[in-house]
């Protein structure tokens, strides 16, 4: 596996391209790509971006979406894409290509942009050592592969899609031989672009997939996923196929998760979260770092299902967790313990869906884990059985919902900061406004005639 890169191991490695890019709102990479030369000379000072990578939606509607942030009101400033030249590294997916991620920062000041994904996260990341703590997590990424390009089916409005599998296939092993010669090229391009795989599975729906990936600090946990999400949905159009990552693409099909694992660590290499004295080794503070995530979890359901196509999976019993459940080995809860060796014992955050943006699901997760911690929060008694049985979820059910609730939260506020919580909850209330104005398919076969 290839690892991080030098700025002087560009030219012996026949690279000629540097992609620099940002994640955006919807944890999609956005920036530029130029030839090697340049990117030496821009070096930490960064390009210039106009803001309204993070002032649109997500197709990019300048006319809808209104934000405090940007807009005709502040003459659409620019801010910097500051690259963090530590996650340079080969783009194998792409011809003699490396990409290098990079921070948002102000213009003027050269600080982090608050609402900014990857800023987001750091914070929490820099809350979290300065207790002592270092957080790792792993995220578990589903997707569906269809046949034909995303031209292909767009211009087909996306119905009759052939999914890659047509028959149930979870664990099976044969629909993933029919397909190996297109994922042995993927794990391929993760593995040389330092991205690793620990395994790789066909799933459960038609035409659904996962690879997982070695788990890591939290933060290159998230700049993995997004460039594994780009390298897939790359590799997939070049062999004539889409991916995509919505929670649920199909309405009698089944949802794509983005399960999230997290455990921490201290400063002396010590596992918080393992007891071997105690009853199957969970520690008070892994029941604590529960309790403060099924605590917050109505407040930051806007992080973990952030748009309208998320909350139909999470309506669903999809294994997409359920309320404010928690258990050992309980696939029907929110949150699933997993425990058993001290570097393991970990929980599993499995609300979010593939459309998640990793960067924000995660900050959600730390700082709750982290106010649950400080507070010693109990969650309560574990849930035995099916979590799903008679359970009032208490979690908002439309993006709307979720909006109100994060905007509104004295949690949310501390954690992130007022203005990026209203930043956020402003985006979702325009989607769900969007929404609410267009007329689709479900509309015309259930009106059409019938009313």
């Amino acid at each position: 596996m290839t690892g991080p890169l030098e700025l002087s191991e560009l030219d012996a490695l026949g690279i000629d391209t540097v992609v620099v890019a940002g994640v955006d709102l919807y944890g999609k990479l956005f920036g530029k790509r130029m030839p090697v030369r340049s990117f030496r000379r821009i070096g930490e000072a960064g390009l210039h971006v106009c803001t309204c990578v993070y002032a649109w939606d997500v197709t990019q509607d300048l006319d809808e979406l209104q934000v405090d942030f940007a807009g005709a009101h502040t003459g659409w400033h620019d801010f910097r894409l500051r690259p963090d030249l530590g996650t340079l590294r080969r783009a194998a997916w792409l011809e003699d290509t490396a990409i290098c991620l990079a921070d948002s920062v102000d213009e003027h000041t050269g600080e982090p942009l608050p609402i900014a994904p990857r800023s987001v996260l750091g914070e929490q990341i820099r809350r979290l050592r300065g207790d002592g703590l270092t957080a790792h997590t792993a995220t578990e990424l589903e997707f569906h592969l269809y046949h034909g390009t995303p031209d292909e089916l767009r211009r087909a409005g996306y119905h009759d899609l052939s999914p890659t599998t047509l028959a149930r296939s979870d664990y099976a092993i044969a629909p993933g031989n029919a397909l190996e010669p297109f994922f042995r090229t993927v794990r391929r391009a993760l593995e040389a672009s330092g991205i690793p795989v620990e395994v790789a599975q066909a799933e459960y729906g038609l035409g659904q997939w996962e690879i997982n990936l070695e788990y890591g600090d939290a933060l290159e946990t998230a700049d993995r996923h997004v460039l594994y999400k780009s390298a897939i949905q790359e590799l997939a159009r070049a062999h004539g196929m889409t991916a995509t990552f919505m929670a649920r693409p199909l309405t009698d099909g089944m949802g794509s998760s983005c399960h999230l694992h997290a455990s921490i660590e201290d400063v002396e290499g010590g596992h918080p979260f393992y007891d071997a004295a105690a009853a199957r080794t969970v520690a008070p503070a892994l029941r604590h770092a529960v309790g403060g995530l099924l605590q917050h979890t109505p407040d930051l359901m806007l992080w973990y299902a952030p748009t309208i196509n998320s909350m139909r999976r999470l309506l669903s019993t999809d294994f997409a967790g359920n309320g404010l459940t928690w258990g050992f080995d309980n696939r029907t809860t929110t949150c699933r313990l997993i425990t058993g060796a001290p570097e393991a014992n970990r929980l599993e955050m499995r609300l979010p869906g593939a459309d998640v943006n990793p960067y924000l699901a995660t900050a959600a997760v730390l700082a709750s884990m982290r106010d649950g911690l400080s507070h010693g929060t109990e969650p309560g008694e574990p849930s035995l059985g099916d979590a799903y049985a008679g359970q009032d979820t208490g979690l908002p059910e439309t993006l709307a919902e979720a909006a109100e609730r994060f905007d509104r939260s004295a949690f949310t506020a501390a954690a992130f900061g007022k203005d990026v919580a209203k930043h956020y909850a402003d985006v979702a209330r325009n989607e769900w406004r969007v929404f609410l104005r267009s007329v689709g398919d479900w509309d015309r076969e259930r009106y059409f005639e019938s009313i």
